[in-house]
């Protein structure tokens, strides 16, 4: 239920995304240079992985701002008590190829991704680029 403080909204970390503004470049330093294997790649984006977690960095050359993405059980019901507990809305919930993300504000003006696996994993093929979905 929205607005029903008995669940915590946040279940983990998805993922630290860290813009970079050239893919290889990004590549070069975080997994050539830092040793963080490659799980998957789009045009715009590079999954690397976290040895000791299931949380993900992820290069990325669309946006210009770090950003943590947390993990939620739905985005909409989220953003529902986000705005319950006092909190904002910055952008609407959307879909993602794995599921449904939103853009929320704490009172404090703190930008939380908020985002749900609905749709299931990324599929990659031997290369690691992306393919499509593993069914959830």
């Amino acid at each position: 239920m929205p607005g029903d403080p008995s669940e915590p909204v946040f279940s983990k970390i998805d993922c630290l995304q860290i813009p970079v503004p050239d893919l290889e470049a990004g590549l070069a330093f975080y997994r050539d240079g830092l040793g963080h294997s490659l799980i998957w790649r789009s045009a715009t984006a590079a999954g690397l992985r976290l040895p000791d977690s299931d949380a993900e960095i992820v290069l990325q050359t669309e946006r210009s701002e770090l950003e943590v993405n947390l993990v939620v059980d739905s985005a909409d019901a989220a953003a529902e008590t986000i705005v319950a507990a006092g909190g904002k809305v910055l952008v609407a919930p959307f879909d993602i190829q794995i599921g449904r993300c939103v853009v929320v504000q704490d009172p404090w003006n703190n930008r939380l991704v908020l985002l749900d696996k609905s749709k299931g994993a990324l599929a990659t093929d031997e290369q690691g680029n992306v393919i499509g979905n593993v069914a959830p």
